[in-house]
């Protein structure tokens, strides 16, 4: 059951008994219907609802997606593409993958509402290759709505025809990444394209003007459109409009997904309230707010944030609220909204090792600052916690990550390297103290819990 606190919106269907992802369920529920009524509107009347909605981006960057849906060419006479992000590479991330599995029709129709809005004949699925139930389910949900004619030639009785197609990867994080995700459709190496020139708003897909949408941001695109973007703007908070999947997982007692009004819940209200507080007999040491690549928040530090009328507030964790612009204004982000809770057993240098050992492993290689340095830092990390560790690691594995940040022609740069800046910054004492706890361990690896 939700939470009182939660206001569902995107997952009002999640786990509803007797609620299946057929189409007749969906029917039955009012599916299809804002399709109906959204063709029979000018296009440019959604693009506006969408602009005044002030809907920002859900896969991890919190870029305004309306500002992004008119960056489009449409000047150029080329076919415009959508592309959905259904890649979900984030590790702590699970949001979209419960959309694709209990209610794929909900992503279908906001799919084909964003192309009529924005003119699109032709739109991509691109989904992680280790979801091929997920495949499977969206291939028989497409194939569903073509045959009811909500999907391919003549929509809803119109003259508007447009198609949908499924494109699995093959289960590598880059192709998170708006522009390695369309280089891996095209069939290529995944490596990210170089902005300028390659916008995909101007030269995306097959060289074309492209929309790169995440699949919770295309859902609210379909809600916005049933409601009108003022009415949607006034959910949440200003700037921060809207509801926001949150998925919790690590040293918490009640881990799950929930849904909440952006900005209306504290990081306080969620840990200790909702999910249930820390694991009997343990106190909570740090949290990652928004997926493994979001800067590490320590348990006791303090905040001074900046408030809109010039004065300053001093927030604990506990009283950041859950939206961009907070956490963004606390060393962090919000991202693709993976809570990562870590209590008092965790030994944060093996931690990151974990995480840096990841990183290594999903760098494309394509520049060399990242290619080579994810490496360094694992190895560093790796020889600490299975070799010889040194009081001076944690300055060596800052040094490096300094030298990938912005360095690089993707954010993977700042995705390797902002768990090794936060991680060493936040919790130096533990990195100098653990040449000396490891050989209090005899020489072994802490527990990683």
């Amino acid at each position: 059951m939700p939470h009182p606190l939660e206001r569902r919106i995107i997952f009002k269907h999640i786990d509803e008994p007797g609620y299946t992802n057929d189409l007749a369920c969906y029917v039955r529920n009012g599916g299809y219907e804002i399709l109906k009524k959204s063709v029979a509107r000018k296009p440019e009347e959604l693009m506006d609802e969408v602009k005044k909605s002030g809907l920002r981006g859900r896969g991890g960057a919190g870029f305004s997606c309306g500002l992004k849906w008119s960056l489009v060419d449409r000047k150029s006479g080329k076919p415009i593409y959508l592309v959905v992000n259904a890649d979900e590479s984030e590790p702590g991330t699970f949001k979209d993958r419960y959309i694709i599995h209990q209610d794929p029709h909900q992503l279908i129709e906001g799919i084909m509402i964003t192309c009529f809005a924005n003119r699109v004949k032709q739109a991509y699925i691109y989904i992680r290759g280790e979801f091929p139930h997920g495949a499977r389910i969206l291939e028989k949900a497409v194939a569903e709505a073509r045959a009811a004619n909500f999907v391919g030639p003549n929509i809803c009785g119109t003259d508007y025809s447009c198609e949908i197609y499924i494109h699995r990867g093959a289960g590598a994080y880059i192709c998170g990444e708006e522009t390695g995700l369309i280089e891996s459709i095209e069939g290529k190496r995944p490596y990210p394209r170089i902005k300028p020139p390659f916008f995909p708003a101007v030269l995306g897909l097959y060289q074309c003007p492209t929309i790169v949408n995440n699949v919770e941001t295309l859902c609210h695109v379909l809600h916005i459109a049933d409601i009108g973007g003022d009415a949607y703007g006034k959910i949440g908070t200003p700037n921060n409009t809207g509801t926001r999947i949150i998925g919790v997982s690590g040293h918490i007692q009640k881990p799950g997904y929930y849904e909440f009004e952006c900005g209306k819940v504290t990081f306080g209200r969620l840990l200790n309230e909702i999910c249930g507080g820390p694991l009997p007999g343990h106190t909570f040491k740090a949290v990652i707010p928004g997926g493994s690549s979001a800067k590490v928040l320590r348990f006791g530090e303090r905040f001074k944030v900046k408030q809109k009328d010039g004065s300053f507030v001093d927030w604990g964790i506990d009283d950041i609220p859950l939206d961009f612009d907070s956490l963004a204004a606390c060393g962090t982000m919000g991202g693709s909204g993976g809570v990562i809770v870590m209590d008092d057993r965790v030994n944060v240098v093996e931690a990151l090792g974990n995480l840096n050992a990841f990183y290594a492993h999903e760098s494309c290689g394509q520049c060399t600052p990242c290619r080579e340095g994810s490496l360094w830092m694992k190895k560093i990390t790796h020889r600490m916690v299975h070799g010889d560790a040194r009081s001076n690691d944690g300055e060596l594995l800052k040094s490096v990550a300094d030298q990938i940040a912005g360095r690089t022609i993707c954010a993977f740069g700042e995705a390797c390297s902002w768990p090794t800046q936060s991680f060493v910054q936040k919790f130096p004492d533990d990195f100098k103290a653990y040449p000396e706890a490891k050989k209090a361990a005899g020489g072994k690896a802490l527990p990683l819990v």
